[in-house]
């Protein structure tokens, strides 16, 4: 086993670390105006109902938008658009249709009127779950209502923030089913 030499660490870096899974365009509708946000704070919380949670600024304009709707879309973006969604992140959907701006074409949702992302690789349309954390965390539980996927490549390459400009890449994969018990897999 490998072994290493560690220094300390502010506590405000620890996110290069724990950033856990790949970055996120989240689209809302409210009162026929979508928008679009980048996101990076996600977790899956449950599997059965499917749950997602997430944290949203509540100074962001899709805060208030996916509060007032009760609902939204996690589309995942591979590298091909890591561009637009930088530049979604840093623009204001008061200022721009992000759709247009950044030449995304919406998609009708199965079951929510909030917009997909058509070239994404996969769209999960959300319905607010729990309302409990909003206020004191600005941290939202969505359940995954309806899920579509691209079916090549099998593992995309999507990207995940580490802070400060950088991004891992992900994509490369490996089995290691044998090692798990089937309950755990």
């Amino acid at each position: 086993m490998k072994s290493f030499v560690k220094n300390n660490l502010p506590v405000d870096s620890i996110r290069r670390f724990l950033e856990p899974g790949p970055i996120v365009l989240v689209s809302s509708e409210w009162k026929n105006k979508r928008n679009i946000m980048t996101v990076g704070w996600h977790t899956v919380m449950g599997f059965s109902p499917s749950l997602i949670g997430c944290y949203i600024w509540n100074e962001n304009r899709s805060f208030e938008a996916i509060r007032k709707s009760r609902e939204c879309v996690f589309n995942i973006p591979t590298i091909d658009l890591m561009k637009e969604t930088i530049a979604i992140g840093n623009s204001e959907g008061e200022d721009i249709d992000k759709f247009e701006a950044y030449g995304l074409t919406p998609l009708k949702g199965k079951k929510i009127k909030a917009p997909l992302i058509k070239e994404c690789y996969a769209n999960f349309e959300c319905k607010l779950y729990e309302t409990k954390m909003i206020k004191s965390y600005n941290f939202f539980v969505f359940e995954v209502v309806h899920a579509v996927a691209a079916t090549t490549p099998k593992f995309p390459k999507t990207f995940h923030y580490r802070g400060d400009g950088q991004f891992m890449i992900s994509g490369d994969s490996k089995s290691m089913k044998s090692q798990f018990k089937p309950q755990y897999l």
